[in-house]
């Protein structure tokens, strides 16, 4: 086979040639028996033949050589001989030229000088084209392929661009990184500190402007993105400033809304040094729900380099989604006090203590209510429980020694008790095999039966079909079927019923156990999530998987539509238009997937948005409206001095070295000179047997075909 000049492999140029050669599976000289056996054969055929007598001596001869061929072939074909093909492959050198294109690039270099780069940049990618194989990518937020010099990308990224060339070239002839940045970077790891094992060395191209100029900068703006309704939440701003000794700023807040502002607070800063750094907290009031918008600003000082970053927008969700949570007793008890420390963990819960016997809350004002030993042997909460059945609350029963069992089993029907006397078990609690409203974890199912017991009923239990257990009563060591802890919906409301009092046993044996209370938080507290949670029966929904988005991704939304038996159908066509707080409209349809609806609507300019999504579903209209908002990413803006340092100690680690635009052309002498960027050969071997190689066979055909023709001319036929 003829040597190939070079190939075009995975997109990479390889010179290549190949080298063949044949291995047998027996002993070479076994090659003897094979000739011996052909020469037999054809003197056997011919040597006395006298079919070709009139014909020339020769011609029987030649018919001999045929037949002597074809049978000496045959058997070397049968010693089973193998084709060995060596394939020799010499792989350029990749050059990878990553080219920073975030915002604070240009800010930090004049436009004549970044054009010149630009075009040197280009240059130096031409010139190594000649030598190597030449990768460019962009990179800012994530890397990409292809460098167009926009600037436009508002976060920098540098370890996620190591990273990426890491896992895209780590198994190639990675000659080297040629990385063109200030140094900035303000998402991800230290690059420098990067676990990667990048072989190749790093030359850093040292952008943008070291000099510390005279600014005032809002560095950082710590805060919550959720609050809740009527409750107080901090602000803390990081606030620093280059060359301003002697001067002063302003810290103000203002809360936006819509095209006006309205100042909240300010406090002043006095500037005592060079390099300065301080750090303001302020608390703000959540006084209205809905995503709000606040601007955190300092005011600007003489001969300040950049007003840009002076200033801050920052959205707060402020949720009016607190559940009102009534803690109903017959009287003071432990689990009333264990129950609330578990609740107000949670910000979703305000929690209000009250005793049936002074009753000064109206039950209706809540969302869900606790009844603790309630019916009572002294008192049948009847007013409380014609509330709770009226207005389909969902309640949570816990029985215990003053409960009145007939009375519990009249206000629910998940769960009877028949309890002949006043008698107690102590009972531990065991898991249910079948539970499935929602999910426990693994190691406090295999914990919970070896808590503390608590005090139930001693009696017959039944539990409805419509019911589901989520613990079973172990008596000693007797596991019994007797339900301990049971929850299901009830007349369009969900109920619990907890069949033991004592709960507060269980979070005083967690924390003995684990230094926490973790294991009774989940399990009191998912108890609580699901029974207190009031289904969705609206048959058209839209859900968002968050209520901000950064102004460089998508608005993602999500559709459910039901039909009367509350089954997903997305037949009909739905719709949804996004309005912006000037009143200008967006209208957009949404896509079919599977059974549900989906829409990308793309990335909305800052500003808080309003959304009405509608559907038309067997003659009924049904809408969904709902809110949003977009908040800017000005991480750019907020450092625009160079850190070529960086760029220093990152080429050290990896063996490069670090130039300015000026010097770029001149890393092409320098990637040359280097002597470990060089080919690689790769050998591969291939074999495959001769049986299977066609010509061999066509060969054979031939001498056959020769030979039987020559002799059905001559007559031997």
């Amino acid at each position: 086979m003829q040597p190939e000049p070079g190939l075009r492999v995975l997109g990479l140029d390889i010179l290549a040639h190949y080298m063949e050669s044949i291995s047998l599976q027996y002993p070479a000289w076994y090659l003897v028996f094979c000739l011996l056996l052909g020469l037999v054969y054809a003197l056997v055929l011919y040597y006395r033949d006298k079919t070709f007598k009139e014909q020339s001596e020769n011609f029987s001869r030649l018919l001999g050589v045929f037949r002597f061929i074809v049978v000496s072939i045959l058997a070397v074909l049968l010693l089973s001989p193998l084709l060995k093909s060596i394939i020799t492959e010499s792989k350029k050198p990749i050059i990878v030229l990553a080219q920073d294109q975030s915002e604070s690039v240009p800010a930090g270099m004049k436009a004549e000088t970044l054009k010149k780069y630009e075009a040197d940049f280009s240059a130096l990618a031409a010139d190594l084209g000649k030598d190597y194989e030449v990768k460019q990518y962009a990179f800012g937020n994530e890397f990409r392929e292809g460098i167009d010099y926009k600037y436009t990308e508002k976060i920098t990224n540098i370890a996620e661009l190591l990273s990426g060339i890491n896992d895209l070239y780590s198994n190639q002839n990675l000659g080297a990184i040629i990385l063109a940045t200030d140094g900035i970077y303000n998402e991800g790891s230290n690059p420098v500190y990067l676990n990667t094992k990048l072989t190749a060395p790093v030359y850093s191209v040292a952008l943008g402007d070291t000099t510390a100029r005279r600014d005032v900068v809002l560095k950082r703006v710590f805060h919550n993105r959720i609050a809740y309704l009527g409750d107080q939440f901090s602000v803390q701003a990081d606030v620093s400033a280059q060359n301003c000794t002697g001067s002063s700023t302003t810290l103000s807040v203002y809360k936006v809304e819509g095209a006006n502002s309205r100042l909240l607070q300010q406090m002043q800063i006095n500037i005592d040094r060079n390099d300065f750094f301080t750090t303001r907290n302020i608390v703000l009031n959540a006084d209205q729900g809905g995503v709000q918008r606040f601007r955190i600003s300092l005011s600007t000082i003489a001969g300040e380099a950049s007003k840009a970053n002076n200033s801050k927008e920052i959205f707060v969700d402020v949720l009016d989604a607190r559940q009102k949570v009534l803690l109903l007793a017959h009287s003071p008890h432990p689990d009333i006090a264990a129950l609330r420390q578990m609740l107000t963990i949670n910000k979703n819960y305000e929690v209000k203590i009250a005793y049936i016997n002074d009753l000064k809350v109206n039950v209706a004002d809540f969302d869900f209510v606790v009844m603790h030993q309630l019916p009572a042997l002294d008192n049948d909460a009847t007013a409380v429980l014609n509330v709770i059945r009226s207005r389909k609350m969902p309640v949570l029963f816990i029985a215990g020694t003053q409960s009145n069992y007939v009375r519990l089993n009249q206000a629910q029907s998940l769960v009877s008790i028949r309890a002949a006397s006043r008698n107690t078990n102590e009972v531990q609690g065991i898991p249910g095999k079948d539970f499935n409203l929602f999910t426990v974890d693994e190691k406090l199912k295999a914990n919970i039966s070896n808590f503390a017991p608590l005090t139930a009923p001693f009696g017959e239990y039944d539990v409805s079909a419509k019911a589901q257990v989520l613990l079973y009563q172990r008596i000693g060591r007797v596991d019994t079927r007797y339900p301990l802890l049971v929850m299901g919906d009830e007349n369009g409301a969900r109920v619990g019923v907890l069949c033991a009092e004592g709960i507060w046993k269980w979070r005083l044996f967690d924390f003995m156990q684990n230094q926490n209370h973790n294991f009774f938080n989940e399990l009191i507290g998912k108890t609580v999530q699901y029974v207190s949670l009031k289904d969705d029966k609206r048959k058209f929904r839209v859900n968002l998987a968050k209520n901000i988005f950064n102004e460089n991704e998508p608005a993602l939304f999500d559709a459910e539509l039901y039909n009367d038996n509350y089954e997903l159908i997305n037949e009909p066509d739905a719709s949804m238009v996004v309005t912006n707080a000037e009143g200008r409209e967006f209208p957009f349809t949404f896509n079919k997937s599977g059974k549900l609806y989906t829409l990308n609507a793309g990335s909305f300019p800052v500003g808080n948005y309003r959304f009405r999504a509608a559907v038309n579903s067997s003659g009924q209209n049904l809408t969904y409206n709902g809110q949003f908002s977009v908040q800017p990413i000005e991480l750019e803006l907020y450092e625009t001095t160079a850190d070529h340092n960086l760029l220093r100690l990152l080429s050290d680690k990896y063996g490069g070295s670090v130039v300015y635009p000026a010097q770029v052309l001149s890393v092409a002498d320098l990637i040359r000179e280097k002597t470990t960027i060089k080919p690689v050969i790769y050998q591969t071997a291939k074999t495959r047997p001769v049986i299977n190689l066609k010509w061999v066979f066509f060969l054979l055909l031939a001498f056959l075909s020769t030979e039987w023709f020559l002799r059905r001319y001559f007559g031997g036929y």
